[in-house]
């Protein structure tokens, strides 16, 4: 007896269920697919508040900002141009800004010749004056300081043989030994480089044209040491005022730094920005690491007890004493995509993205009313 074992089709019933469920699974991840396609297209070219410029992402520029934003190559702006673009000027401005200047008032007077009247020789009375004002520049000077350092010692001893050692004054010790830069000097060059935006190149050749052979090495070295030498004390002091404070801020990012010891220059490192609140004066600090590891938040903010804002990353959880308040902005963004990556019809009617962008922007609104006020003002 031969027995012969056949697979019975699946029912009908069965093929179509289980294509139900393929085709609402293929519909699921069309629309995942759309929704990554429109927000990359957004992201690409479309136009968003989101989107931070392309110098807010440079890190050179986090460092460098004032020289990158310079543009000399950009035209002034035609008298055409000033007519469209004119602001209006506020009620006493021009006297608010020039109230603090000092004043050197330049008088013209008639001689008593010419203050005889031409119609009957009468001496003429003064009965006014206009006055013309303008604003004068007075270039900067460099002057070369002698310090000169006064010896003394005892002439009776040395008559008599007794050794006495030498007196000298006191003389200020300069901020780098054996150099030219005096304090004034380094605050010119490093204030001209990082607030004017002015490259040592070109300050090398400013000091040129003044018959000063000041390169862009020696002008480098100096602004290396005066920071790490002088500048590092005002940020060791920030830094423990900053850890005093109830509220502060912090972010980091990557960055590239070049000739590096030991590191390829290819390698990844990250600067970690800090920010105070707003109760009391404003201060930013940058820390350098070469990692993105959570002991450098902990060792920066050790002592730190407060409420520290940041964006979702984990580095900064169960640092002790801490209590961190998650970012608004954050949240709204990602509002904004979910919005963005539905389709169009879809985008105002009251789906959660749409209500959670909506929520964020009020409470934006009131936070930018108060944002002058203080906590207590704020709750009443």
């Amino acid at each position: 007896t031969t027995t012969v074992t056949t697979n019975q089709p699946e029912s009908l019933q069965e093929r179509y269920e289980a294509l139900e469920r393929e085709n609402a699974e293929l519909k699921k991840q069309v629309k995942l697919l759309l929704e990554e396609l429109r927000l990359a297209r957004h992201r690409q070219f479309g136009k968003s508040s989101e989107r931070t410029k392309e110098d807010q992402v440079r890190l050179d520029l986090v460092f460098n900002e004032a020289e990158a934003e310079a543009q000399p190559e950009a035209e002034e702006p035609t008298v055409e141009t000033v007519t469209y673009q004119r602001r209006k000027k506020q009620p006493g401005q021009r006297e608010a800004m020039l109230a603090d200047l000092p004043v050197e008032r330049i008088e013209y007077r008639l001689s008593e010749q010419e203050r005889i009247c031409s119609c009957c020789n009468a001496v003429m009375d003064e009965v006014g004056a206009e006055v013309r004002r303008e604003l004068k520049h007075i270039p900067a000077q460099t002057v070369l300081v002698e310090h000169v350092q006064y010896k003394y010692a005892c002439r009776p001893c040395d008559k008599h043989g007794t050794e006495t050692p030498m007196v000298k004054a006191q003389m200020p010790r300069p901020p780098i030994p054996g150099s030219l830069a005096s304090a004034s000097m380094l605050a010119h060059v490093i204030d001209k480089k990082y607030v004017d935006g002015l490259p040592l190149y070109r300050q090398e050749q400013q000091f040129a044209r003044k018959d000063l052979a000041l390169s862009r090495q020696t002008l480098a070295n100096w602004v290396v040491i005066g920071a790490t030498r002088w500048l590092s004390l005002v940020y060791d002091r920030l830094h423990e005022e900053m850890l005093s404070r109830k509220y502060l801020h912090a972010d980091e990012t990557t960055l590239q730094v070049l000739h590096e010891p030991g590191r390829a220059a290819e390698s990844e490192s990250y600067m970690w920005l800090y920010r105070s609140g707003r109760d009391g004066p404003p201060i930013v600090l940058f820390d350098y690491q070469e990692t993105r590891s959570r002991e450098h938040p902990r060792r920066f903010l050790g002592g730190f007890k407060g409420y520290l804002h940041v964006d979702g990353y984990s580095g900064y959880h169960d640092i002790e004493g801490v209590t961190l308040v998650g970012c608004w902005a954050h949240a709204r963004r990602k509002f904004d995509e979910a919005l963005t990556a539905l389709p169009t019809a879809e985008r105002k009617k009251p789906t959660a993205a749409r209500i959670g962008l909506e929520y964020c922007n009020r409470l934006f609104k009131i936070e930018r009313g108060l944002k002058d006020e203080t906590p207590e003002e704020r709750r009443a």
